[in-house]
């Protein structure tokens, strides 16, 4: 039964072990035309997601038989390292005609963590007016509105009614790909509002545009960051987003499915950045992946050094009462599974621009009474398995204590921290677990054993 639905589930997804084996075997036979008619069929969401289960050796093989196969979208879906990979393998040709149909803000995203030699290779295939587009957007900030929106929109004079709206959408004039708004501006192209489509459908010939204007209409310059821009569209429900230069001019937009993608990444980047490994994928080489973790960790060995330290300081106190050594990781490991729950919702919050200087104190004061209340919690529990135990009832209020300090502590430096480090322009999601975990650490051994050592010897 799980078999099966392990199957559905890779069916749904796209690609199935049986796929990647033929593929594969099709790739040692030299069966281009057998490649061919495995591949052509699939998403390019799925051919990306194969190439990224394929090792080095056998995605070079793939490509090399399968010529002229990859395209743009498909390029699009790869893992930024795993793209420079397959864009170098690609000929001239085969590149030029991948991004030939592209968006843009697609194009934008395939070059702009390129190498200068495959950078230029990819601007070498657009078109004169194209590539002019995306080296304007690649002069904009990495994470501004300017850098990833889409050039490509449809504009109309505010005073157009809506038959001339169709007339115009039905003459030939190139339109994008997809678009959800007419954007209406004004004679000196300053744009000062939108229309949907489906507005423009259900109305008659001799309506004016402008009254039909959406009262989500808002503008963002070039310049803003593009995650406010994303989180602006999630928060007021908007589907397009118009970018405007200095003089209010409309040069782009960016659309939901854009920003959703945008969040949906930058959500992925909080979580692996909170477990300190950065960036990387299942298809990055082991040196790289090495590479990115090794100083997060050499960090941890610091501050588990300084922990230590704080044990050593109470050799005497451990010496005279085994049960402590015994019992002490329980009061660290409590602790920093506390303040790293306090520290995800606290680096959400601050992504998601929730936690705010009108409401920091109130959060702190609620991280810090949830850890008291826990820790009054856990502190009956440990106190009854002290007794139980080792017999000791003083023991048992030792570590009943220690507890409730060290998840109070625990809730305080979960918030406390990471607001810290956003302050002073640090990202919170990478620099606060190694400090939290510190600090509880710190905390619990000293609290721990300190009342050890003044209660109970």
């Amino acid at each position: 039964m799980t078999d099966q639905s392990d199957n559905n589930e890779d069916e749904a997804f796209g690609i199935t072990d049986r796929l990647i084996n033929d593929v594969m075997e099709a790739v040692r036979t030299g069966g281009a035309e057998w490649v061919d008619a495995l591949l052509d069929p699939l998403h390019p969401a799925d051919i990306a997601h194969l190439l990224e289960q394929l090792d080095p050796r056998s995605r070079r093989d793939l490509l090399r038989v399968w010529k002229g196969g990859v395209d743009g979208d498909t390029l699009s879906e790869l893992d930024e390292q795993l793209r420079e990979e397959v864009i170098g393998q690609l000929a001239p040709a085969e590149l030029a005609e991948a991004v030939r149909d592209l968006e843009s803000d697609d194009v934008v995203d395939l070059v702009e963590y390129l190498g200068e030699d495959q950078q230029e290779a990819v601007l070498d295939a657009l078109d004169a007016g194209d590539r002019v587009v995306v080296e304007q957007a690649l002069t904009y900030p990495e994470e501004s509105a300017g850098r990833h929106m889409q050039s490509e929109l449809v504009r109309a004079p505010e005073h157009w009614t809506v038959g001339e709206a169709i007339d115009y959408l039905r003459s030939d004039v190139v339109l994008p790909d997809q678009f959800y708004h007419i954007i209406l501006v004004d004679p000196r192209l300053k744009a000062v509002g939108y229309v949907t489509l489906g507005r423009i459908l259900s109305h008659p010939r001799d309506m004016l545009l402008r009254d039909l204007m959406e009262d989500t209409f808002r503008t963002f310059h070039v310049a803003q960051d593009v995650e406010e821009v994303a989180q602006a569209i999630n928060h007021y429900h908007m589907i397009t987003a118009p970018v405007v230069d200095d003089d209010d001019r409309i040069v782009g937009v960016i659309t939901i499915d854009d920003a959703m993608a945008f969040l949906e990444e930058e959500a992925e980047e909080d979580i692996l950045r909170l477990a300190g490994v950065g960036e990387g994928s299942l298809s990055d080489r082991v040196i790289a992946t090495t590479r990115r973790r090794f100083p997060w960790l050499a960090v941890n060995l610091v501050t588990a050094i300084f922990a230590s330290m704080v044990i050593a300081l109470f050799e005497e106190t451990i010496a005279g009462l085994v049960a402590l050594a015994v019992l002490m990781p329980i009061v660290a490991s409590m602790g920093g599974n506390a303040g790293t729950q306090s520290l995800t919702v606290a680096v959400r919050a601050i992504a998601t621009r929730d936690l705010t200087t009108a409401n920091v104190w109130r959060v702190i004061r609620r991280e810090v009474l949830v850890g008291l209340i826990n820790g009054l919690l856990f502190a009956v529990v440990m106190g009854v398995v002290g007794v139980i135990w080792f017999g000791s009832p003083m023991l048992g209020v030792v570590i009943g204590v220690a507890m409730v300090i060290n998840l109070a502590v625990a809730g305080l430096a979960g918030t406390v921290i990471p607001v810290l480090l956003e302050r002073f322009g640090i990202d919170p999601a990478l620099a606060s677990g190694a400090f939290v975990t510190t600090v509880t650490d710190v905390v619990g051994f000293f609290a721990f054993l300190g009342l050890a050592a003044l209660w109970l010897l």
